[in-house]
């Protein structure tokens, strides 16, 4: 199967050109060794290739020769080599000796030395709807932010095809795989990871029955703010074996295996007395995830409009994450004391940003316009830039700019 383009393919090249190593972090699945090779000139499969240990054990000096940039594949494996690679980079004083790509963050026991000046990080999700070619690309979110008014053909939505896409999520090996091929690896995905994977992560065993069960409840909740609490009471089931303690230490490790990325609350000036909120939303790097945890099928996202909406949340904030970052940018969602709240800002460095309403259907628009013009009335103008565009993301319809001011954008024409 032909390579598809990834934005991160830039990233990596403008990374490389500005660092001695670049480490490229991202679920299992989502592609990072494919991009990584597309440039490295050498690699080394730490999770596969038997000379590695012995390497490893004799002198681990012998791994770092070879044609650059040399891509170490699940550095994680023997994360002493982060050590080893930053001496070699103080050494050579040279760009774009090494890639490191992992799909689990080493053990905080683990003591790497600091990487400032020689590590440039830069995450991987799965692919965006453009990236899979499923969106026409015809409203990118730079002109969202610069003022632009945005135009696009019609998006056709079909329920069912919609449902389909999002079993299927952005997982580069699926591109040609039906619904029932995607549901199946989401559910041998999410087993794995409760079988084996975070008890590997976590270097101790851990109970994969009440894993699992924190993983649906994090599927049920998804796109909300769901407290630790509730999960521990929702994974506890009738034998209330899981207290928040136990519930934290498990989401620390879906944290490190990076199939759990949760959405950061805003922080801004507003005008009223209002407070805001501080909790994140709950979210898997791919909402397939929540479909394989729950095991649902076509048909039964297709009976639940709710829930499907929440669905289509999480993969409008996927997209959003993979855009923004690939122009700079940084996501999250904003909720205050009176329950106003905004599904996402996309913030950039200078300080300009961007509202963002999610609704699944373009009967919503006219209250999530109204939703979006309230909060921006909050802001702070005399502390805070006032945001640079207003819009709803839908999942239909067509891009264009409303009379009071706010954009609609389908989901399926945006691009970064």
């Amino acid at each position: 199967m032909a390579y598809r383009n990834r934005f991160a393919d830039k990233i990596l090249a403008q990374r490389l050109a500005g660092s001695g190593a670049v480490l490229i972090e991202g679920a299992k699945g989502c592609g990072k060794t494919e991009t990584a090779t597309q440039i490295a000139k050498s690699v080394v499969r730490f999770d596969a290739d038997e000379q590695v240990k012995m390497m490893m054990d004799i002198d681990p000096k012998l791994i770092l020769p070879g044609n650059v940039p040399r891509l170490f594949d699940e550095w994680q494996e023997y994360p002493q080599i982060w050590n080893y690679v930053r001496r070699e980079i103080d050494e050579r004083k040279q760009k774009g000796q090494f890639i490191l790509t992992g799909s689990a963050t080493p053990d905080d026991t683990v003591k790497r030395h600091s990487g400032v000046g020689r590590f440039s990080t830069m995450k991987m999700r799965p692919m965006s709807l453009y990236e899979r070619g499923w969106s026409t690309g015809e409203v990118s979110l730079t002109s969202l932010i610069n003022g632009d008014t945005p135009a696009s053909t019609p998006v056709a939505f079909e329920l069912n095809d919609f449902a389909q896409k999002i079993t299927l999520g952005g997982w580069p090996g699926l591109i040609n795989a039906s619904a029932e091929d995607g549901l199946q690896f989401a559910i041998d995905y999410i087993t794995l990871v409760a079988n084996t994977d975070i008890s590997n992560v976590s270097g101790k065993q851990r109970d994969p029955y009440k894993v699992m069960r924190l993983l649906q409840s994090m599927a049920r909740n998804i796109s909300t703010e769901v407290t630790l609490t509730a999960l521990s009471k929702d994974a506890s089931g009738s034998d209330n074996t899981v207290n928040d303690e136990t519930i934290a230490d498990y989401l620390h490790a879906l944290e490190r295996l990076m199939i759990v990325e949760n959405l950061p609350a805003w922080n801004t000036h507003i005008r009223s007395s209002d407070t805001l909120r501080k909790s994140s939303k709950r979210h898997f790097v791919d909402p397939s995830l929540a479909v394989g945890a729950l095991g649902l099928s076509v048909d039964k996202l297709t009976a639940d409009l709710n829930y499907f909406g929440l669905l289509f949340e999480s993969l409008a904030i996927r997209d959003l994450r993979i855009y923004a970052e690939a122009t700079g940018g940084k996501v999250y969602h904003y909720r205050d004391s009176r329950d106003l709240e905004i599904d996402a800002i996309v913030e950039y460095p200078d300080g300009t940003y961007g509202a963002f309403e999610i609704k699944l259907g373009i009967g919503a628009v006219d209250a999530a316009a109204a939703n979006l013009i309230k909060f921006a009335n909050k802001i702070d103008t005399n502390k805070t830039k006032a945001p640079a565009t207003l819009t709803v993301i839908t999942g239909n319809g067509f891009a264009h700019r409303r009379a009071d001011g706010v954009c609609v954008v389908p989901l399926g024409a945006l691009i970064c």
